[in-house]
Formats: structure tokens, sequence, C-alpha cells
């Protein structure tokens, strides 16, 4: 019997699988989901629901997930001897039903309050069966260790698969996701944070965005007379798609891309944000056409309020790394090389993204480097031993974490960042503000960074049985409401149609999709439930 193994990234916006001969380490299959099935759009707010509605309810919502991405692996289920799962620490402890209360709560004096025994984060192998997933119950389960408390699997996957840990200049490597995971390494210091910088740079809180998959605009050139539009076809390749007149939405020219987009990612946010920038037509916060919308291929738009949302993932990103930068003692303008991870830091166009700050203007390399997390999680599926090793690195590793959320450095950058985005402050100014919160002043015109391209996919590989897509992640949880009197004006409330209210014998029961729903940053259907009846936290996997 030919035995595999399954690689899974835990994502905050999403899961990636992968199954591999480990005869061969051929990669099969790989199956992914475009939304988490918790509900909430970044970890902050899985957070919140965790600790709101339990624990056994997000666990038993990650697990049926990844038992349905299984199923779209297309193996025996049985013949599966081992699997390797990364993600970030909270992700994780889900994955496990493990606390995740010392990770919500920052401080001691709380978490004694509270009761809380922070659980050891230094990597384990568990028994398939003991976590409730459907392959063979004695299969092998392997958990990478943490470095330390806040810093998890994921961040050391970025220095592991780069090997930027050994970086002899000082060097920025960032995970371009919701969580904007992000290490400084300077003269062997590593210095670790987390920006929680929302969906909107990988396509999420964007009214026409997606996350990366077929059909997605993913880029954007200036030619004559228009703006190029680069299309993601079913391998997640870019093709040449049409040229349009970004304000009047004229096609020019078809392209070759096989179908029409139906959406567009981060990526092309990126993209759209920084050419707009260059030819006039956006100023912030504006869009600076007619109508303040830029056109694209297939009737796909882009408003004024989502580039005002990305602008606000874009200067969460540069506030954390300029922060690690001053909490190394050094300058943002010393940092030489970058490296992008994830699926938005490998499609992007490396270049506008330093343009418009998602990288330092003082980097002289930047390298795009793929889902590093998914690729630590098939080698270790591949080599068992590579366990030991890894948990030795974690221990040697001289690593320490800077908490965004208490430094001032990042609440005065993020607060400039802000004022820009948002408010129209020229960047004429940044440097100004910096020397009002004492620091030191940054580069604000890029130089010519060589860029490298190291992967051309964020997953390489996808197998010869190619990638199947799970749609339908979520599942629906439910919540009785007595008191409830039909309005429905909870219904006509939320903004991503996530809400539904039904006849339960005599009373009502609310039911939403959990992969739809914002979770408990939105609460707009508790906002409008003129009876106080409606609550998030009351929501129970059915």
């Amino acid at each position: 019997m030919t035995e595999f193994g399954i690689a899974l990234d835990i994502g905050t916006s999403g899961f990636r699988a992968q199954a591999v001969d480990l005869s061969t380490e051929e990669v099969i299959s790989t199956a992914i989901t475009l939304r988490h099935p918790i509900p909430g759009s970044n970890v902050i707010d899985h957070v919140n629901f965790a600790i709101e509605a339990g624990e056994d309810e997000c666990n038993r919502l990650i697990i049926e997930t990844i038992n349905n991405l299984i199923e779209r692996l297309r193996l025996p289920r049985s013949n599966y001897s081992r699997m390797a799962v990364c993600g970030n620490p909270f992700q994780l402890s889900l994955f496990q039903n493990i606390e995740i209360r010392d990770l919500a709560y920052a401080g001691q004096n709380k978490l004694k309050a509270l009761g809380v025994t922070p659980p050891k984060r230094d990597g384990c192998i568990i028994e398939a069966g003991d976590l409730g997933l459907n392959i063979e119950p004695s299969a092998r389960v392997i958990i990478p260790p943490a470095v330390t408390h806040e810093i998890g699997a994921d961040a050391m996957a970025m220095l592991w698969e780069t090997h930027a840990f050994s970086a002899i200049v000082p060097t920025v490597i960032i995970d371009y996701g919701t969580n904007a995971e992000m290490s400084l390494i300077k003269a062997g210091r590593i210095l670790t944070g987390s920006a929680a910088a929302g969906p909107a740079l990988e396509g999420q809180e964007i009214e026409r965005g997606m996350l990366a998959s077929s059909g997605a605009i993913s880029d954007l050139e200036i030619e004559e007379g228009g703006w190029r539009n680069y299309v993601l076809d079913e391998e997640f390749n870019v093709v040449k798609g049409d040229l349009v007149d970004p304000d009047s939405g004229v096609v020019l020219e078809k392209g070759r891309a096989h179908g029409k987009a139906i959406g567009i990612t981060g990526t092309g946010v990126i993209a759209a944000a920084s050419l707009a920038t260059d030819v006039g037509l956006a100023r912030s916060p504006k869009i600076l056409t007619k109508d303040g919308v830029l056109r694209f291929q297939d009737g796909i738009e882009l408003t004024s309020s989502d580039r005002e949302e990305a602008g606000k993932a874009i200067g969460a990103i540069r506030a954390g790394y300029m922060t690690l930068a001053y909490e190394a003692g050094m300058s943002p303008n010393d940092i030489e090389v970058a490296y992008m991870s994830g699926a938005s830091g490998t499609y992007v166009d490396a270049r506008k993204a330093q343009r418009i700050g998602l990288a330092p203007y003082s980097a002289r390399e930047i390298h795009q480097v793929g889902n590093t997390s998914l690729a630590m999680a098939k080698d270790l599926v591949i080599n068992e031993e590579l366990f030991g090793i890894l948990k030795t690195f974690a221990n040697t590793l001289r690593a320490s974490h800077c908490m965004f959320a208490t430094s001032e450095a990042f609440r005065a950058i993020y607060t400039i960042e802000l004022s820009h985005w948002c408010y129209g402050m020229p960047m004429s100014l940044y440097n100004e503000m910096l020397d009002m919160s004492n620091l030191s002043p940054i580069d604000t015109e890029m130089g010519g960074a060589i860029v490298h391209r190291d992967v051309i996919r964020d997953i390489p590989d996808l197998g010869r049985m190619g990638l199947s897509i799970l749609h339908d992640v979520g599942v629906r949880l439910s919540s009785d409401l007595p008191g409830c009197v039909h309005c429905l004006k909870c219904v006509k409330a939320c903004p991503e149609d996530a809400l539904e209210i039904s006849k339960d014998g005599e009373s009502w029961k609310a039911i939403i999709l959990s992969d739809l729903c914002n979770g408990t940053a939105c609460r707009r259907c508790e906002q409008a439930c003129s009876e106080g009846v409606m609550k998030v936290k009351h929501f129970r996997y059915a």
C-alpha cells in the first residue's frame, strides 16, 4: 500500500492542504479554502469569537473544514500515515483544542486572575484519531514548535525556509496576510511582530475583492491608452487580460485570459493604488476619476472606500517593520533586504508594493518566496526527523517579540499612516510627523531594488492531480431568539448576507453561515435588533 502524508497550513484567511507520496516525495494533489470557517475576517475576530462562543465550537469548525479538505485531496483516507500542520499559535491552539486565553490577553496579572496556565507550545506529535481527523486513526500528526510564546510556527517557517535567520545585513521578512507576521534580522538578533492588517491585502473587505484564485485580477500595468489587466487561470498562472481605460471602463483590446474576471485580489488592489498615484488618478483618500471609481475588465471596479481600506492595511504593515527597526536601535533606512511571503507577497508586483510602502524604500533586494508555512509543513511530512531539528532551531534562535498593541512607536507611526491614507496628509509631511514623535526620518523615495521572484506561485507545485477548491467552507451556526418580533432589521443590516431568521416551533431562530459572518468586530445585527435578543456570542454549531 502506498503511504501518503498531508501537509497543512491553517491560515487566518484560509487553509491550504497537499497530499504527498511519502516514498517518492511527489506532491499528488492540492486543496484549498477561500475563507476561514470561524466568523470574522482577522485573527482578532477569531480570538473574540473563541472567547465568547467557546474554544470547543471553534475547534469543531476547524476540524470539519480540514476533514472536508482531506476529501478534496482525492486519495483513500486510510492511506494517510502522517500529517504536518503549520500556522500561527492561535490557529494551532484551536486545532489542538488547547488553552488560547494566554494568547488573547496581555499581562500576567490578568492571566493569574483568570486562572490561566499557558500551555507548552514546543511542538508535539499526536495521533489523528485523538484530534477527530478522518484519516487513519493511528496516523502521526506533527505540530512544529513555536520559538517563544508569541513567535509561532508560521513565523519560524519564514525564517527556516528562506534562511533569512542567517542574514548578514539588516533584513526584513513579512507575510503579507491578514495577520501580517514579520521578522527583522540584525547581526544575529531576530525581532518579530504581528500587525493585524486585516484582510484587504488578500482581497477581502474590498467590494469586488477575492482571495487569489482562478478568475482574479492579480496585477495591472500601464500601456498606451489604458491599463493592462492580468488574471489568474485555473492553476494560478498569471495570464494577460484586457486593456481597459480605468476611467471609462472601455475595453481597448481583448486579452488572452480564459473566461471572465470575477474579482480582484489584494495584489491587484495594490497595483491599482500604486498606478493611480503615479498617473494622478488618486490622491489620498480619494480616487480622482469622474465618479471616484477605477474600472477594470469585465465590470470589476475599485472605489475610494476600497482604496482607503487597503491603505489601512498598508499602513499597519509599514508601521510594523518601521517599529521593529526602531526597537532594534536602527533606522528603517538601514534595512537592505526584504522577503515577501504568502500569496499576496508572491503575486504582487514587488516594485509597486515598495512604491506604496509595503517594503522599505531602502531595500536593495526583494525576494518573493511563496507560502513558507505550507512549504515547512511539506518538509516536515516528508522528513519526520526535521521535527527534532526544528525544536533545536527554535531553542537556539536569539528572538524576541514586539507587541505592537503596546508599542508607543507603532501607535505613533500608524496614526501618521491613517492621516496619510484616510485624511489626505501628503507624504511630504511624513518625516515632520515622525520628528514630532522623536522618531528618525525615513526615505520617502524608493531606490532601484533588484527583485528575485523565487517561485512562480505561492504554492509552486500543485501536484499531478491538480488543485481543488472547497468553496463552501462555512457551516450553519444557530441561536434561539426568545422575544424576537421578526422585524428582520438584523438581516437587512448584515453586510455579507450571512444571516437568516427562521421559524422554530412557536419562536424564531437565527442562522448564520460562519465563513461569511464578520464576527464580533461587526455586530451590526446586534446593533440593529430593537429587542436586544440578537447576540453573536450565543451562536453554536447546529
